[in-house]
């Protein structure tokens, strides 16, 4: 079934990330965790997705397969048709904390993640990072240092970081996760915003339905550890969207649906646990 799955994704149109059957164990107290179990789910090309789901179901971690920062134990994942192997400049990811170099400028920090780049001089990689620094709303923040920004600020330029190498596919880790309500509003809008600009993939890893609903195209909400795809829920909404949707009946319907499915994930490990 899972063979038959995957032939039936890849022949679907304009796939760009494909996983099937994936699963991740590891080592811990001389005892085999399972993290993953058999996850299968797919990105099509330009798509918004989360992954949305309880602490400890394995989000990050999966994320981090797709970054190319750990390996599977079993199954498949592939980014444009060829087997993820190690990081890549196809992909750039975000994490919750900003990991910024504190010696360096904002536009430094930017610039660094060129230092690979042939074919570029100073000049021009200094030119990239002020035009990616002015596409997150950082203009004339440029030779500020992260400790004379604020978290959205420096969460600003992570994001100009890892876009300025335009890889295919953003990867983000709860990236809004620290900052109080009115700043991560005001970054999922632009998120949104650099998202229909710059026509990437996003794969975002959240536990907040309201975010989810608000950002994604599908959403694929996980089980409780250990962690698997348990409901995939397409969203249906208007892509010019402002705040004022968490009103209407669809944002209610979908907010329900996703609710409803984590409610009975967790009933369904409290019933495993007393088994």
């Amino acid at each position: 079934m899972a063979m038959q799955w995957a032939e039936e994704q890849t022949e679907a149109r304009g796939i760009m990330l494909l996983a099937n059957n994936v699963t991740k164990t590891f080592m811990s107290n001389k005892k085999e965790i399972t993290a993953l179990d058999r996850v299968h789910l797919y990105i099509n090309q330009g798509e918004f997705i989360s992954l949305l789901g309880p602490s400890g179901c394995g989000k990050s971690t999966f994320l981090r397969l797709v970054a190319g920062l750990d390996s599977m134990t079993s199954g498949s994942l592939e980014l444009n048709g060829a087997p993820i192997v190690g990081a890549g400049r196809d992909r750039g990811v975000v994490f919750q904390q900003y990991s910024l170099l504190p010696w360096m400028h904002a536009w430094e920090n930017v610039a660094f993640a060129l230092k690979k780049t042939k074919g570029l001089s100073s000049a021009q990689k200094k030119k990239t990072a002020y035009h990616f620094l002015e596409l997150v709303g950082l203009k004339g923040f440029e030779r500020h240092y992260p400790a004379q920004m604020s978290g959205g600020m420096q969460q600003r330029v992570a994001i100009a970081r890892a876009l300025v190498y335009r890889p295919k596919l953003l990867l983000m880790d709860e990236p809004f996760g620290a900052l109080d309500a009115q700043t991560r509003r005001d970054m999922q809008d632009l998120l949104l915003r650099i998202w229909e600009e710059e026509k990437c993939g996003v794969l975002f890893v959240t536990h907040d339905v309201d975010e989810a609903i608000y950002l994604s195209d599908r959403v694929y909400v996980m089980s409780a550890h250990p962690g698997r795809v348990a409901k995939e829920i397409s969203i249906q909404m208007n892509k010019s969207r402002d705040w004022n949707d968490m009103l209407t009946d669809d944002f209610v319907h979908y907010k329900r649906e996703i609710v409803s499915e984590l409610e009975r994930q967790k009933a369904l490990k409290k019933l495993a646990a007393n088994g």
